[in-house]
């Protein structure tokens, strides 16, 4: 008895994805559709945990631009007001229009010095102008230099956009009943060498009569593909060695059920090795249905193709 208890502790501790025992215990969902973590870190400072090369790699595109946009009106606007404490005419503008308004004539002196354009219709005068001139120039260099790495970082970071059909099916599959998900690749890239982790959590009461949640891994009819070119449909065979045999669309909703799925591929592009997270809970899974045929071939020749639009279309299983 005490062998089969140890035995039972070492499969637990193998079966540690580390949440840890007080997440484990709580009834909520562990990975969310987008592959994000539902758990949060607070307490710490917040220049102790502020990594602004990694914020910036890691925001949507769209919030990029916004905070270079904002960074570079902010700066120029600095520098704008730097001038102007250096006295009205600090600069001289000699153009055949001049701007009368003196703030946002440094403004547009700041840009033109910022981005090294210089139309020379307006000039510093005077050393603290000038001053503040070759502070500029040098700020602006390294800011471009900066944003330029950024950008080329964001664009050579490998990262995997793989699609997942919004449900699972739970069906009959060669004799068994068959747990599957669809996937398919949303980018043009090729992905090699994909492989899968399938695993479920459910909550159990143990020996002393405490609610838990367990971790199991669920055994894959095909745990890899060599290849990715087109869909992949994932299947457990539900047979007498699952955690699921006997198990009813009730009996996951008691328990709290989530299958998590971990994706590890080849990116051939980069030559580096992207993720792809994602899970599904009892009221994603469809029962009795089975995912619907997307092969097809091209009307000007004879390749494959698939309808990505149909990845998560099901049917009635017989």
């Amino acid at each position: 008895m005490i062998a089969e208890k140890a035995l039972e502790k070492l499969k637990e501790e193998e079966r540690d994805l580390g949440f840890g025992s007080v997440v484990a215990q709580e009834g909520v969902r562990l990975l969310n559709r987008d592959g994000t973590f539902n758990v949060k870190r607070t307490g710490l400072r917040f220049f102790s945990s502020l990594n602004l090369y990694h914020w910036l790699l890691t925001i949507a595109w769209h919030k990029f631009f916004v905070f270079v946009t904002l960074l570079y009106f902010a700066l120029n606007s600095t520098f704008a007001l730097l001038f102007l404490l250096c006295g009205v005419d600090a600069l001289k503008d000699t153009s055949s229009e001049p701007t009368y308004n003196a703030f946002l004539r440094n403004f547009f002196f700041s840009v033109q010095t910022f981005a090294t354009v210089g139309y020379g219709t307006i000039h510093p005068v005077g050393f603290p102008a000038n001053f503040i001139v070759v502070v500029e120039s040098l700020v602006g260099l390294l800011a471009q230099a900066l944003v330029t790495g950024m950008l080329f970082a964001r664009f050579s970071r490998p990262t995997a956009k793989i699609i997942f059909s919004r449900s699972a099916v739970i069906a009959p599959y060669h004799g068994v009943t068959g747990f599957m998900f669809r996937i398919t690749n949303a980018r043009q890239n090729q992905l090699i060498e994909l492989r899968c982790k399938l695993l479920f959590a459910r909550f159990e009461t143990d020996d002393n009569g405490k609610t838990i949640r367990r971790f199991y891994f669920l055994d894959l009819e095909r745990d890899s593909v060599v290849f990715f070119p087109l869909h992949w449909t994932i299947v457990h065979p539900i047979d007498e060695k699952s955690p699921l045999y006997g198990l009813t669309h009730e009996d996951l909703i008691r328990a709290d059920a989530e299958f998590l799925i971990l994706l590890t591929a080849t990116d051939e592009t980069f030559s580096q090795v992207v993720h792809s997270r994602m899970s599904y809970k009892p009221d994603e899974l469809r029962w009795n249905e089975r995912f619907t045929n997307i092969f097809g071939r091209s009307t000007d020749d004879s390749m494959l193709k698939i309808d990505v639009r149909r990845i998560d279309c099901t049917e009635k299983a017989e």
